[in-house]
């Protein structure tokens, strides 16, 4: 977790007194406040130059974006419809199910595995594949989640996170992050792989923020960000999540009655304004035990909770284990429970 957010979280609790909102509201930024703690990390960036008939599949894994830079395609990730994608549309698959693409899903896939080495030139990033039809340019790319105790936010994301081009025109900012990463991914030089790293977290975060800032409906943290009064609560829930939070001083935030804005809150967000205070702390206590350096003891003080045991008890309800395991498990294996319990 980084400092900025320990110092801003520790600083709610250990003053005594309700922030001034006014400025923890700018500083605190719910987006990046979460995937800091999920810790996303860019691997690969690779141009794609397709023909008809074409279609490849995608094991289970790593996470996918695509940026479709010419001509059309479709995509079909496992338990959603397929998609049928234009000419500067952005693509991001968040949760690492296996998947396709496809120029028509009546196409027969091919895996990707068989097709690395005949049709990958891994000196220049460039896949080379399909036959003699229509042509399809994209560019793609893998990246992770690497913060595991997270399971419950990331699953408030679709199977595919679709951002539609402006009638055919690439958004200023997808132009630039695409032809840099092309850039740096067909002339290596050193300190290319970090440059492309940082490029992908930069190309996934604003796509997430450009789709988030579109989502009205969804029973999720994301679809809240877009309802303003909601999104001055969670504001100030994430600039200090261990302050003693009630219903009342929340709904003051968003200038709201107690009721209406309980009611609002579960409308937008899926769950309680306090649950998802509660399912928060123990976010970010998941997250520091899993980074080392502190005792339970430590984190459930830090956390506000009375004792050792009434934490362990609500820590290991919300994820299935104990504190004690959290470090062993850094890969989130053990923390579907979170994620069914999202609302």
């Amino acid at each position: 977790m980084s400092s900025h957010i320990r110092q801003t979280a520790l600083l709610g609790r250990s003053s005594g007194k309700v922030p001034d909102y006014g400025m923890a509201a700018t500083r605190a930024d719910v987006l990046s406040q979460v995937l800091t703690l999920i810790r996303l990390r860019g691997e690969l960036v690779y141009s794609a130059r397709l023909r008809a008939p074409w279609s490849i599949a995608f094991p289970k894994g790593a996470a996918h974006f695509y940026y479709a830079e010419a001509g059309t395609m479709w995509v079909r990730a496992e338990g959603a419809e397929p998609l049928a994608v234009g000419q500067g549309d952005m693509l991001l698959l968040p949760h690492g199910t296996g998947h396709l693409i496809c120029d028509d899903p009546a196409t027969p896939p091919a895996e990707i595995d068989s097709l690395i080495g005949e049709h990958f030139d891994r000196d220049k990033s460039v896949l080379d594949y399909g036959g003699d039809g229509a042509p399809t340019r994209i560019v793609g790319g893998l990246f992770h989640f690497e913060g595991g105790s997270l399971a419950a936010i990331i699953a408030a994301l679709p199977l595919v996170v679709h951002i539609p081009s402006e009638e055919g025109r690439t958004p200023d900012w997808l132009h630039a992050l695409t032809h840099f990463l092309v850039k740096e991914s067909h002339e290596v030089e050193p300190g290319s792989s970090l440059m492309i790293s940082r490029l992908i977290d930069l190309l996934v975060i604003r796509t997430l923020r450009t789709w988030a800032a579109s989502q009205t409906h969804p029973r999720s943290w994301v679809g809240a960000l877009s309802d303003e009064r909601i999104g001055h609560a969670l504001s100030a829930i994430h600039a200090a999540p261990y302050h003693h939070w009630t219903v009342e001083g929340l709904a003051g935030i968003a200038t709201m009655s107690r009721s209406i804005f309980a009611e609002r809150f579960v409308a937008r967000v899926g769950e309680a304004p306090l649950q998802y205070v509660k399912r928060l702390k123990l976010t970010l206590a998941a997250d520091m035990l899993a980074s080392g350096g502190l005792r339970v003891t430590q984190v459930a003080d830090r956390t506000g909770y009375a004792s050792d045991a009434a934490f362990s008890r609500a820590f290991k309800a919300q994820f299935g284990y104990a504190p004690s395991e959290a470090s062993r498990r850094r890969d989130g294996s053990a923390v579907d429970a979170a994620s069914k319990g999202d609302g």
